[in-house]
């Protein structure tokens, strides 16, 4: 009998610790990040919720919300989470916090963009001078970005000279390419502040709010998935937007600089 109370208490214990995990669908970029490290563990302590994160690229961690894999995502790409909400996959979005994209460019900014009171500015500075520009042309979130701002901005990238080069790469390929040509090129803070070589590039225009990359957390709809761990992702949501998320989001860095910050409300 006492064997066999026991073995119970084993049992319940272990599915007590398999309720207190949830599983959150996160992109590459903010896996890399390192804020993950600093922000888990505090989570894991003030919520006793284990956080177990799935990495991919936007499109994996939507496919693993709309297939209940996941309990919640944290993503940076504002119309897919409105899609995958509308769509009744999500329950709703909630600001956590943002970073922002970043143009750079060469220390003499022959174009002069860091004179521009907007993005559109700076992009049409670009195209009048003809310095190189790099694209990543990866159809990436950050080539979509790229995309749509040439696009504000009145101008057709398909249709730019020979300064115009598309890199068909990452982030890490585009600088370097960059770097080689001293040319311009549209990039995340982070990985701008990850990147080794920064060789004759400098951060030249980054103030216009339309380059905030905001990140969201999405409740999977447990209407379309009942298994998934809703009170958890309730517990997680109300935590990521506490005092203590707060401050240690606003307080990570790279290189000693801030990288993300928060504006949950």
């Amino acid at each position: 009998m006492i064997r066999l109370l026991a073995t119970l208490a084993l049992v319940l214990t272990a599915c007590a610790v398999q309720a207190e995990t949830l599983k959150l669908a996160v992109t590459t970029s903010f896996a890399a990040s390192g804020l993950p490290d600093v922000l888990l563990p505090a989570l894991k302590l003030g919520t006793g919720i284990d956080v177990e994160m799935l990495v991919g690229d936007t499109a994996n961690a939507l496919a693993l919300g709309e297939t209940g894999q996941v309990d919640a995502i944290l993503l940076d790409s504002r119309r897919d989470e409105e899609t995958f909400v509308a769509d009744g996959f999500g329950t709703h979005c909630r600001a956590i916090m943002y970073d922002n994209f970043v143009l750079l460019g060469p220390v003499d900014d022959y174009a002069g963009i860091a004179q521009s009171v907007s993005v559109t500015e700076a992009l049409q500075r670009i195209a009048k001078s003809e310095r190189q520009f790099v694209s990543l042309g990866d159809d990436s979130p950050l080539h979509k970005k790229e995309q749509a701002l040439w696009a504000d901005a009145g101008l057709t990238p398909q249709q730019f000279p020979n300064w115009y080069t598309v890199a068909g790469a990452g982030a890490n390929s585009s600088l370097t390419t960059a770097v080689d040509l001293q040319g311009y090129i549209l990039m995340d803070r982070q990985s701008w502040l990850q990147f080794g070589d920064k060789t004759g590039l400098a951060v030249l225009f980054s103030d216009d709010p339309v380059l905030f990359n905001q990140y969201s957390f999405v409740p999977v709809s447990a209407a379309h998935h009942p298994h998934v761990a809703r009170d958890l992702a309730r517990r997680v949501e109300r935590w990521l937007t506490g005092p203590q998320a707060k401050e240690l989001i606003n307080g990570y860095t790279i290189e000693g600089q801030p990288l993300f910050i928060f504006n949950a409300e």
